[in-house]
């Protein structure tokens, strides 16, 4: 009798041990750090649609972001996350513990990526920034933006698709679709064009949204001072009503293609294009640049003055001499090309 209540007791404490022990080492692969050990900030993991388990350990070895693969695998076992891989762009914390991830990884709660694009130009320009910080395939939504029906599905062309895309800052998922970013787009730029914004365009301006996006890309192209755009956008609105051409100096280095002259000479202006605005009246049929917010703003309250010429200032300050008559502008002009002839400006 005395002796099987020394075996019990002695069982109990063989248990008691055993089950402290294991709850001890539970709680450290649990609880301690075992991802982004030692990390100055987050790291992001990419899980691509169709990821597996086995995928996410090569990406964690990959780039050592994993400390101890057993514990982790352990838990991923216990915690069900094997097969319940989802894709999207998540980030890990310095010094993260298995348990937090692999509930963030089980429960597909990725963390939005901070999308910022401006300075582009070309469909391809687009496509290329898009698919490089989303999962988006930049062949697939080249196609789309090159394809009418899906263009006019959001009242655009596929000339003018780009005035859809504003350039801002926005938060996105990783794992967005091509057509759900169209989505967005349209949705962003609704947003933006509120009915004032429309009814200033309507009785201001007497062009659609669209069209001042179009005026709004050669502004911004012209100069980058704010506090210059709308007199700029006042001097092309004045060329429109007195049925003189635009003759926009950017519209002829988007109908070239090369974006790095910095001299337009008269053998530019021969480019047989409907963007060289030297030789075709009125407005391009699309944007020459993506419209910024800033821009479309000065077109829709661009200043009211005489002014039908402009030239860049001959110190170079980016900003602008304007004038009313050609005589007055021509003498500009001669300040200007002197100092890129001083300058050897070819």
């Amino acid at each position: 009798m005395f002796r099987n209540r020394k075996i019990i007791a002695f069982l109990l404490v063989i248990s008691t041990s055993l089950l402290a022990t294991f709850s001890f080492y539970f709680w450290q692969v649990a609880k301690s750090a075992n991802l982004n050990v030692d990390g100055k900030e987050a790291a992001v993991l990419y899980i691509p649609k169709g990821g597996t388990y086995e995928g996410v350990l090569d990406s964690l070895n990959g780039q050592k972001l994993i400390h101890d693969q057993i514990s982790f695998g352990f838990l991923s076992k216990f915690m069900n996350f094997r097969d319940s891989v989802k894709p999207g762009r998540y980030e890990i914390e310095p010094n993260e513990d298995n348990r937090s991830f692999i509930a963030k990884l089980r429960s597909g709660a990725q963390d939005e990526v901070k999308l910022t694009f401006n300075n582009i130009r070309l469909k391809s320009d687009l496509a290329e920034r898009l698919s490089a910080n989303l999962s988006i395939d930049k062949e697939i939504l080249l196609n789309k933006l090159n394809d009418p029906a899906v263009c006019e599905k959001y009242g655009f062309t596929t000339e003018n698709i780009m005035c859809m895309f504003l350039p801002d800052t926005y938060f996105m998922w990783w794992t967005l679709t091509e057509d759900e970013f169209l989505d967005r787009m349209k949705h962003e730029y609704d947003v933006f064009w509120t009915d004032e914004r429309k009814g200033k365009a309507a009785t201001t301006t007497t062009m659609s949204p669209v069209e001042i996006g179009i005026m709004a890309s050669i502004v911004q192209s012209e100069t980058n001072k704010t506090d210059e755009m709308p007199t700029i956008a006042g001097v092309y609105v004045n060329r429109i009503k007195q049925g003189m051409p635009l003759q926009a100096d950017p519209t002829v280095k988007f109908a070239i293609g090369d974006f790095s002259i910095k001299r337009i000479m008269k053998k530019h202006l021969s480019i047989d294009s409907p963007y060289n605005t030297y030789k075709v009246q009125g407005l391009p049929p699309g944007p020459v640049a993506l419209p910024e917010k800033k821009a479309i703003d000065a077109v829709l309250n661009y200043g009211k003055h005489s002014y039908v010429y402009f030239c860049a200032k001959e110190d170079f300050s980016g900003y602008h001499n304007f004038a009313s008559d050609l005589s007055a502008h021509n003498a500009n002009a001669r300040l200007f090309h002197n100092a890129m002839n001083e300058r050897g400006i070819k």
